[in-house]
């Protein structure tokens, strides 16, 4: 099928120009001017992107679609999810696989997600592998998936003991493997041990309303995993992504390690860029809707995130598409 789009003003990586562009078997064919002439008028379909922008369809790197979590699943599923995703211009998504607990293997656990999402998904996927147990099994599995499964990259979390922490130990043995596979690891960076702590002792003294989400994982714990993490990959030698940053001591711990010349790589979310503690505060139960992890800290404490966009500090920009039922 050959498409025509003509009139617009195409949006590249670098310019923003005037031109016609021909999709080929959904692919881009041609861009340029007068393109109609140039294929003899021989389109299946035209478009008169007059006036509009013609911008690259959005990829979006971190999504949990069907996800199992906490005894409940996220509210989307590959279909639903992934319909929505089109209506707002993404066209690609990468969701996470998740390896079984109790000992399964990685490809048990991207079968169970490619089950979740064939003859579902409306748009192009993608996976990353969630690994919680690093053993000598699992780290020849993640030289398979890089080679011949096309999942290049892998989610460690030194968060929620019990459900997907894993030890400096197994993270440092994973970052050593994608140094010899080529694969990147990606890091939930908050210290989950001594939030677990905090939390007990919330609970004993009766501090279970929304605001105690926050209350009880302090920044500073996100920026001590971030540096703990970034250790570990500076003495790996290898690239580091952490994913959903959003305090700024954390982000300041990228930006020093990046000076000592690791591979740091960040992301952050439009939450932590729009939201604040003060929506934990909301009427009601109301503050329930704004829990997450990392949560909603004062907004001096995530401003600078949303200036490190504008920068080169936090690598990835994205929504995190994983709305809870």
């Amino acid at each position: 099928m050959r498409t025509l789009i003509e009139n617009g003003t195409l949006v590249s990586p670098t310019d923003t120009f005037a031109a016609d562009l021909v999709i080929e078997d959904e692919k881009i064919a041609a861009v340029g001017t007068g393109l109609r002439a140039v294929y003899g008028g021989s389109f299946d379909k035209t478009v008169d992107a007059r006036g509009k922008y013609v911008i690259p369809g959005g990829i979006d790197v971190h999504t949990h679609l069907d996800m199992p979590f906490g005894g409940a699943f996220s509210a989307d599923d590959f279909e639903s999810g992934t319909k929505a995703a089109a209506f707002g211009g993404t066209t690609t998504i990468v969701d996470f696989a998740i390896q079984p607990q109790g000992g399964g293997s990685l490809e048990e656990g991207l079968s169970q997600w490619h089950q979740k999402a064939d003859g579902k998904a409306c748009i192009d996927y993608g996976f990353h592998m969630i690994i919680r147990e690093v053993s000598k099994s699992s780290l020849a599995e993640m030289d398979e998936l890089v080679k011949h499964q096309g999942v290049t990259s892998f989610k460690l979390f030194t968060a929620y003991p019990g459900v997907f922490y894993v030890d400096d130990a197994a993270i440092f043995r994973a970052l050593r493997k994608t140094g010899e596979n080529g694969g990147l690891i990606c890091m939930h960076a908050e210290n989950g041990p001594v939030i677990d702590v905090i939390i007990e002792e919330a609970k004993a003294r009766g501090e279970t309303a929304p605001a105690w989400h926050a209350l009880t994982r302090p920044p500073r714990l996100e920026a001590e995993a971030s540096h703990r993490v970034l250790a570990l990959a500076e003495v790996a030698k290898v690239p580091l992504y952490i994913v959903h940053l959003s305090a700024a001591e954390a982000l300041e711990q990228v930006r020093m390690a990046r000076d000592r010349g690791v591979r740091a790589y960040a992301e952050t979310c439009p939450q932590y860029l729009f939201l604040d503690h003060r929506n934990y505060e909301e009427p009601g139960f109301e503050g329930s809707k704004y829990v997450m992890s990392p949560p909603c800290a004062c907004r001096a404490t995530t401003r600078p995130c949303g200036a490190a966009c504008s920068s080169t500090t936090c690598s990835a920009f994205r929504p995190t598409i994983a709305p809870s039922a």
